[in-house]
């Protein structure tokens, strides 16, 4: 008889859901292999804000457009779309803990280039080191997902998954400070570009220092059974291809106006603030996001997502109008506070498009994932916008995506009713 020094998690594709065996089922000895995914959740979401204060400074540098300067983000986000399917035949071939190093690896070389790219004060080269960041990241992403919702009972996966986005928010709140900090500050803004270095170096040591422990530590080992299937078979579903497009624009709306609001923030007719200080407001939109994911693991239990995302798509439409119509203080509070009303549009969107996809579960998810994208394109055509009309009147993008998903919430809900 075969042993294993842990527990063995089976998880058959076919289906599209994990069916995870009664040893593992009954182990409890999870929690380390928890808190190790739970990590990575953070690494995200602190490599990620981090470019809110990038685009602001390398804008500053290299004296770019708003255009310009969005590349930071198109780059970024380019790669969950360009690698999504890549990184699905890496964790094939290698399994989950070896991909999750190997994505860790691949996000800390691209943190250690940033050291060169300041050193020559090349943009191009700060570009390429974000999308090898982002390429790694979207590994870790398609890996730690399934793996950390398998790590249990299947009904208790949501509330794991809310935990690992509570904690990826948190790093989104501190992300800004130690950006402005180092970054942004008078001190080191004389620096120019090199004012990037020591951050992202620490980043690189903290990565590798996550990747060498999870090499060492022995997680539950998960095997994989799919059944092949098509893209064109995972497309037919209605409720999947109005899934990516609303995952599209929410990540798009949310991306763009944390990407913008330092500039937004230091404009004279909002606040005036100067950029060390308008950081501190995006902290406090992401931990708004952070608060609302918290809040979110009990409310989700007791309303419908549907309504729950129709109400908060709502208000988040109605806080950017107010912003974008208003000045001063109250400009500033309704776009802070779309943070809150953000937090739990993930989680209702991606169990409502996949949902009844059976034996294509898997792949719609992949298709899913890869309408991250929308980070990349939504903040490129408010860059365009905010060149050519202006930075305050181009938060109207923000409003197409959150009305898409006031309609994506209705339609979804009306199905749900039929069914």
């Amino acid at each position: 008889m075969r042993r294993y020094k842990k527990p063995l998690m089976d998880v058959k594709g076919t289906s599209g859901e994990f069916v995870i065996s009664e040893t593992q089922q009954a182990s409890k000895n999870n929690h380390g292999a928890i808190a190790l995914m739970v990590s990575l959740f953070f690494i995200f979401g602190i490599i990620t804000v981090f470019n809110d204060v990038l685009i602001p400074h390398l804008k500053s540098v290299f004296n770019l457009s708003y255009i310009q300067a969005i590349l930071i983000q198109f780059t970024f986000f380019s790669a969950y779309f360009l690698m999504a399917m890549p990184a699905a035949k890496v964790i094939a071939a290698k399994g989950y803990k070896n991909s999750i190093v190997i994505g860790l690896l691949v996000v800390m070389f691209g943190c250690l280039l940033f050291y060169p790219a300041a050193s020559m004060v090349f943009y191009p080269l700060f570009l390429l080191a974000l999308f090898i960041m982002a390429s790694g990241i979207t590994l870790l992403q398609v890996s730690a997902n399934p793996y950390l919702s398998a790590l249990g009972p299947a009904e208790t996966a949501s509330a794991r998954l809310n935990l690992a986005g509570g904690f990826n928010s948190l790093a989104t709140i501190i992300g800004p400070l130690i950006g402005a900090h180092f970054i942004l500050s008078s001190s080191e803004a004389q620096r120019g570009a090199e004012a990037v270095q020591i951050p992202y170096i620490v980043l690189a040591l903290f990565v590798l220092t996550v990747a060498v422990i999870i090499y060492f530590y022995q997680l539950p080992v998960l095997s994989i059974e799919s059944k092949s299937s098509t893209k064109k078979g995972a497309w037919k579903f209605k409720n999947l291809r109005l899934g990516v497009v609303a995952i599209f624009l929410y990540v798009g709306a949310e991306v763009t106006v944390g990407s913008f609001m330092i500039n937004y923030l230091s404009l004279e007719n909002i606040a005036g603030l100067s950029e060390q200080t308008a950081a501190n407001y995006v902290s406090m939109y992401w931990g708004g996001a952070m608060i609302g994911r918290f809040i979110g693991v009990a409310f989700l239990n007791r309303v419908k997502v549907t309504k729950a995302l129709t109400v908060v798509s709502i208000v988040a439409f109605l806080l950017v109008t107010v912003s974008i119509l208003s000045s001063g203080s109250l400009s500033v509070w309704t776009i802070v506070a779309v943070g809150l009303f953000n937090s739990v549009m993930w989680p209702c969107i991606f169990p409502l498009g996949i949902k009844g996809l059976g034996e294509y579960t898997s792949e719609g998810s992949g298709l899913m994932i890869m309408g991250v994208v929308g980070g990349a394109i939504i903040p490129l055509i408010q860059g365009v916008m905010a060149d050519y009309w202006s930075l305050q009147g181009s938060f109207c993008i923000a409003l197409v995506c959150y009305a898409y998903l006031i309609y994506f919430a209705i339609v979804s809900g009306k199905t749900e009713a039929k069914g």
